[in-house]
């Protein structure tokens, strides 16, 4: 049995994580034989170039494994696809996987877990508080590449999940890291950045708001594909927008850090 770790860890010394955990591709080799998705259709989904955003933290947690092998953002029963209504209607195997495939998937997302309760406990020991940025992106052209782009008024270019953040006791912090990105030059005009329009927020901050109650804030941020062709997968030819987000996010770490030490 393979058992490969399915995400990379970088620990620094600092109450602030970034995680990319729908950065991943790859497949161990029991699952991709019987995976249906082309590895386009599958890139389409996930959240590629994700880990290079975390750069502007000091600890980083960077998927390596498909979100089609095991969802480290789903709840454990749902972490593996089993329905297309469990993957955006699409069809996701060849054959279903057997009982064993789909245990040694969980058992990697246990290890997952086990390895940020961890870490977690840890920074809740070193600093009382601390922040994660929970890095992803999402798409906005489900009706083809030539289609129509979703609707800008229910698709904001930054979606900022808090539906499990304790609004009143993280308020400063949510509050000036929205102000901060929106007031960031991105290339000469600002972001929308908008919070709980498109998502809440899923797994991974749930279960870190309910075990490190009082001491964690997660800020699940989605970015719209508006930087890459999510058709093809590629970022736009001069990557301008893509390192602009970046900067962006750099630009709010001052604040965010200022404002956790006031609490």
């Amino acid at each position: 049995m393979e058992q490969a770790v399915i995400w990379e860890l970088d620990q620094g010394n600092s109450p602030l994580v970034a995680t990319a955990i729908h950065n991943g591709h790859a497949l161990r080799a029991e699952v991709a034989e019987l995976v249906a998705l082309s590895e386009s259709e599958r890139l389409r989904e996930e959240d590629p170039f994700t880990g290079q955003w975390t750069s502007v933290a000091d600890t980083r947690i960077i998927g390596l494994r498909s979100r089609f092998e095991v969802d480290l953002n789903r709840p454990r029963e749902k972490a593996v696809y089993l329905e297309p209504e469990d993957a955006w209607g699409l069809q996701v195997w060849q054959e279903k996987p057997s009982k064993d495939v789909v245990t040694r998937s969980l058992i990697q997302y246990d290890a997952f877990y086990a390895e940020v309760r961890r870490l977690f406990t840890e920074l809740q020991r070193n600093f009382g508080r601390f922040v994660v940025f929970d890095l992803h992106t999402y798409n906005h052209r489900r009706e083809g590449p030539h289609g129509p782009a979703a609707d800008r008024e229910l698709n904001p270019e930054v979606n900022i999940g808090t539906g499990s953040v304790d609004r009143e006791r993280w308020a400063p912090i949510v509050d000036r890291f929205i102000a901060d990105l929106r007031t960031f030059d991105f290339l000469g005009r600002h972001l929308d950045v908008r919070e709980n329009i498109k998502f809440q927020g899923g797994q991974f901050p749930r279960w870190t708001h309910e075990n490190f109650s009082g001491s964690a804030c997660v800020l699940a941020i989605e970015f719209k594909k508006f930087f890459m062709d999510e058709w093809t997968g590629q970022l736009d030819p001069a990557q301008r927008q893509f390192e602009a987000i970046s900067r962006a996010l750099q630009s709010t770490v001052p604040g965010v850090l200022e404002e956790l030490s006031k609490l």
